[in-house]
């Protein structure tokens, strides 16, 4: 049972291990993020007020509320934190490690419960306790990204008539905070909140760009950057960065449109395997009997030439991940 249990979850382990490596890979967000920091610290007097608002995210970091053992158990709680902030909920890390500790341990003492063996059940717990969170906060954080990408051309459309009208650039900014709803209004006014208490403008608009993460208000960071700096009309081109935006929101939908089919082939090749199996293990069990452990029919052989199939379907789902995600 023991070698039975160590094959299981070295069959798991390389499905993850390799899932992992195909999804990784050379990630065009990563450098736009690169080219997008060198034109910032290109167009800014000095690196003052980022050193700035990185001592302030740390200090906010090391708050009663934020500390603890769990916390300091993690090899990167700064990413992490920043993850959770980006869903716009009032989590901290701990609360977030107690719930997937939780999870793991109700998943893992159900299937030691079912009699599965003891190493499976750790590894079931383990994969389940932090995989559903983490897919429920990337859920999250893509529908607000969503949201705020959205409506963002309509707040700089909203700051191109304040700037029209006479307006300065921080009462636009109070008026885009009141007026817009969602994510869009959230995010300005903690902009209008740090400013308030000293930040620089520059400061307070790259911290709400670092936390959202969204090439778009890092495009609008960089355009009233170099705008202080170079001078010129900061509304018309405010106006022509709101018109870039809307094409750009286009582009997107026509290239999920255009991968849609690919998307639903995708869903139905990598669904199709365990909705066959579920279907012939609900009408004819003794076909499918081989495969668990418990039954009289049982074989390891099948149970390798099983997780050998998941393996490749995780190669193969992987790669059709790849091939259907554009960035633009």
């Amino acid at each position: 049972m023991d070698g039975i249990a160590l094959i299981i979850g070295g069959g798991l382990f390389a499905v993850l291990l390799i899932a992992a490596m195909v999804m990784s890979g050379p990630d065009q967000s990563r450098s736009l993020k690169r080219r997008m920091k060198m034109i910032r610290q290109r167009t800014s007097k000095s690196n003052e007020d980022v050193l700035a608002a990185q001592m302030r995210r740390t200090i906010a970091q090391r708050l009663p509320g934020n500390q603890g053992k769990l916390v300091n158990l993690l090899p990167n709680p700064e990413r992490l934190a920043l993850r959770l902030r980006r869903t716009g909920k009032s989590w901290t890390l701990r609360n977030y490690m107690l719930t997937n500790i939780g999870i793991a341990v109700v998943v893992a003492l159900l299937a030691l419960t079912q009699g599965a063996p003891i190493l499976l059940s750790l590894l079931a717990g383990i994969m389940l306790g932090f995989g559903l969170p983490h897919m429920y906060v990337g859920r999250l954080i893509s529908k607000r990204l969503g949201k705020f990408t959205e409506r963002f051309p309509d707040a700089i459309d909203l700051l191109v008539r304040g700037l029209r009208s006479g307006l300065p650039i921080a009462e636009t900014l109070q008026a885009v905070s009141g007026e817009i709803p969602g994510p869009v209004g959230v995010e300005f006014k903690g902009v209008m909140e740090r400013i308030k208490i000293g930040n620089s403008m520059d400061a307070a608009l790259q911290e709400s760009a670092d936390t959202l993460g969204t090439p778009e208000f890092q495009f609008f960071c960089i355009t009233l950057a170099i705008q202080r700096e170079t001078g010129g009309n900061l509304a018309e081109t405010l106006a022509n960065l709101s018109e870039v935006l809307r094409k750009r929101a286009q582009m997107k939908l026509k290239i999920k449109a255009m991968s849609s089919e690919a998307k639903a082939s995708a869903w139905i090749i990598g669904a199709l395997p365990f909705i066959v199996f579920g279907l012939v293990a609900f009408t004819n069990p003794e076909y499918v009997a081989p495969f668990f452990p418990g039954s009289e029919q049982y074989d390891e052989r099948v149970m390798i030439a099983g997780l050998g199939g998941m393996v490749w379907m995780a190669i193969g789902v992987g790669i059709m991940a790849k091939m259907i995600n554009f960035e633009i």
